[in-house]
């Protein structure tokens, strides 16, 4: 029974399920039906919405391509309207500018520019299209005025605002003295912002646009101007400022720049001035000889003239290598890159041709010098020389790209100033020892020769410029000469390749070779004078003042760099003649000699001879002592310490000989006037010969 009920629920189960799905089906159906009612409307739709879309766009189609083409044509019509008025103007262009070119650019560059540019189009226009019309030539004529009108306006702005650089102002910006510290930048402002500005346009459009170079040559040969004007201006303002005050700023100025502080250029020392201030500093010490003369002219006969306008030279070196730089500077502005060089070669050319001749005639001032055998004057090259080659670096850096007949010319000068220095150094040499034994030059006193303190003087100089001395003697391959050994390093052909120190030896063997030939020449002129003792004086003072001023000067540590005995050479030749003086005594102290004194016994009558003999020695100890003393006393030796060793040690032989003498005779009887013969006491002997080199005594 259980299962047929089973049976009976499933097949319920299963024809209720068949039951809903017939259900769905047909509710599927009855949609599909809509849809399809729904899709058929649509379709209907649409076809009719494209059936209408056709007939509007056969309908609009011709109407859009029919107004395309009537805007193509408005176009052309209006670009053709445009061309023709482009063209038409080109026609006006003339008679447009014609004011404006008539009346020139000044003071409204840039529309003068503006209108020169209408024009050169109008030019290019009708060359390409219609070469043959009577406008190609009236605008050409147009263009060639703007072309001269800026031209002119060219050299107006530079001629009317070009002006030479202040004196003041190029001695800040070079500083004065290359041993002081270097400067601040000093910057020289050659033109107004502004004027540069129209320039450097008007320049710009000239090669670009004009096709001339023309206005190159009018702009160094403006600004080559003002740079000579400039270092003139200053060479002038330094000799009137050196003249007067001694300060290379005149008030005026200096009450103008009250709040720009400037280091005032101190003067620089010169070469003869300081010969000078030498002598009278040896004069205070007593080491200078006035009375003796030679053919060497004095060094402190010099003028002071000449020392300033050396001055004013090297200063004009210097301005010029910090003008140059800034006129290249300013160049480089306005002239285009590929012609800088030549321009600015051209630019320098005058003023660097008078600084050249400038030192032309200096050295040919230094050898008509050297004919007169003023050697003296030499000395003023030196500064100039050493000046040169400090700053040749910077001259050589400043011409980089000139022309070899420019950058040659500073090493022209340098070679000519070493040569004719180097002959003057040689000739001196010469002189010094050819000078002649002349009676009448010859002191009296027997004090410093002229000749010594000349030469002295002379070698003191070349401490200063010890280097540059060195390397002149040296350019002139004068090692032979001298005989100085060579280092391998050493040996070449050039002045430049020559180290410092063979330099330096060199030197050394050319300051002991002069005082060589002074020794020599003096002790020629020694012999002049009759007096053998007065000739050891005129050695003694000559050879001590030679050793003082090596010693004061420190030319010393020069001499020694070739002759380590010098110092004590000089001081055994002193003591030499010290003994040569000493040994003129023995005329008078050979009377106080125990030679032909009788021997007696005391109490003992002398004999008559015997009484003569005593009496003569007195009477020649006397009579030489006052001879001595009136003669000596006449001669000079100036340095004080030398005198009195002089005096002291002449002091003791003599009057230790006449005490012992005064001892041996005090009790014979050889006079009944013993006053007429005993007329010194030893103290008195003492005193007399403390007056020896006495002129005041």
């Amino acid at each position: 029974m259980v299962p047929t009920e089973d049976a009976s629920a499933r097949k319920r189960e299963i024809e209720e399920k068949l039951q809903q799905e017939q259900e769905t089906l047909a509710f599927i159906r009855e949609n599909l039906e809509k849809s399809d009612q729904l899709t058929n409307g649509m379709v209907s739709i649409l076809s009719s919405f494209e059936s209408r879309l056709m007939q509007l766009e056969n309908a609009i189609i011709p109407v859009h391509k029919q107004t395309e083409n009537l805007q193509r044509l408005q176009d052309n019509v209006d670009k053709t309207l445009s061309c023709m008025d482009h063209v038409i103007s080109y026609y006006h262009v003339a008679k447009d500018t014609d004011r404006i070119i008539r009346e020139g650019p000044t003071g409204r560059l840039d529309e003068y520019l503006a209108c020169i540019a209408k024009i050169q189009k109008a030019v290019e226009y009708f060359q390409d299209n219609n070469p043959d019309s009577p406008e190609l030539n009236t605008v050409k004529g147009r263009l060639e005025k703007g072309k001269e009108l800026l031209e002119a306006e060219f050299r107006s702005l530079l001629t009317r605002y070009s002006k030479p650089v202040p004196p003041v102002l190029i001695l800040d910006a070079i500083g004065g003295d290359e041993e002081l510290e270097a400067a601040e930048d000093v910057l020289l402002e050659h033109l107004p912002q502004a004027v540069l500005h129209d320039i450097i346009c008007i320049g710009g459009w000239l090669v670009e646009y004009g096709r001339n170079q023309d206005f190159m040559t009018v702009y160094f040969q403006i600004r080559s101007s003002q740079l000579d004007r400039s270092i003139k201006g200053l060479k002038e303002h330094l000799r009137k400022n050196s003249a007067s005050s001694g300060a290379l700023y005149s008030p005026a100025v200096q009450a103008k720049r009250k709040d720009t502080p400037t280091k005032k250029v101190p003067k620089r020392p010169g070469t003869i001035r300081k010969a000078q201030n030498l002598l009278k500093q040896y004069s205070q010490h007593g080491l200078d000889g006035k009375k003796g003369g030679s053919n060497l002219a004095p060094l402190e006969g010099r003028d002071e003239a000449l020392d300033a306008e050396m001055d004013a030279y090297i200063h004009c070196i210097s301005a010029f290598v910090k003008l140059a730089q800034s006129e290249y500077a300013l160049l480089c502005e306005v002239i285009p890159e590929h012609h800088q060089k030549k321009t600015f070669d051209s630019l320098i050319q005058e003023a660097l041709d008078n600084l050249m001749l400038e030192g032309d005639n200096i050295v040919g001032a230094a050898r008509r010098a050297i004919l007169r055998h003023d050697y003296s004057a030499v000395l003023t090259i030196f500064p100039i020389l050493r000046h040169l080659k400090i700053n040749k670096g910077d001259f050589d850096a400043t011409l980089q790209g000139t022309a070899a007949g420019t950058k040659n010319k500073l090493p022209a000068l340098i070679a000519s100033m070493e040569s004719i220095g180097a002959k003057a150094l040689e000739e001196f040499a010469d002189s010094i020892k050819n000078d002649p034994d002349k009676e009448y030059n010859m002191p009296k006193d027997g004090t410093v020769h002229e000749l010594t303190s000349n030469a002295i003087l002379f070698l003191q100089q070349l401490l200063d410029f010890h280097e540059t001395a060195g390397a002149m003697l040296a350019s002139q391959v004068l090692g032979d000469t001298y005989n100085i050994p060579l280092d391998p390093r050493e040996s070449t052909s050039t002045s430049s390749s020559y180290t410092s120190d063979f330099n330096k030896r060199l030197l050394s063997t050319y300051i002991c070779k002069v005082l060589g030939n002074l020794q020599l020449n003096l002790l020629s002129k020694s012999k002049v004078y009759e007096d053998s003792a007065l000739g050891a004086i005129f050695l003694h003072n000559n050879y001590n003042y030679i050793l003082k001023s090596l010693e004061k000067s420190e030319l010393i540590q020069l001499v020694t760099v070739t002759q380590r005995r010098a110092e004590t050479s000089y001081r055994e030749l002193i003591e030499q003649q010290i003994h040569v003086y000493q040994r003129s005594w023995i005329k008078v102290t050979e009377h106080l000699t125990e030679r032909n004194l009788p021997l007696f016994q005391p109490g003992a009558k002398l004999k008559d001879k015997e009484r003569q003999v005593i009496k003569d020695k007195f009477k020649g100890f006397n009579d030489g002592l006052e001879e001595m003393c009136k003669i000596h006393k006449g001669w000079a030796v100036p340095d004080k310490e030398q005198r009195n060793f002089i005096r002291r040690a002449q002091r003791t032989v003599v009057s230790d000989a006449y005490a012992a003498f005064l001892r041996r005779c005090a009790d014979l009887p050889f006079t009944k006037n013993p006053d007429k013969y005993h007329k010194y006491r030893p103290e008195e002997v003492e005193e007399m010969i403390d007056r020896l080199f006495d002129t005041s005594a």
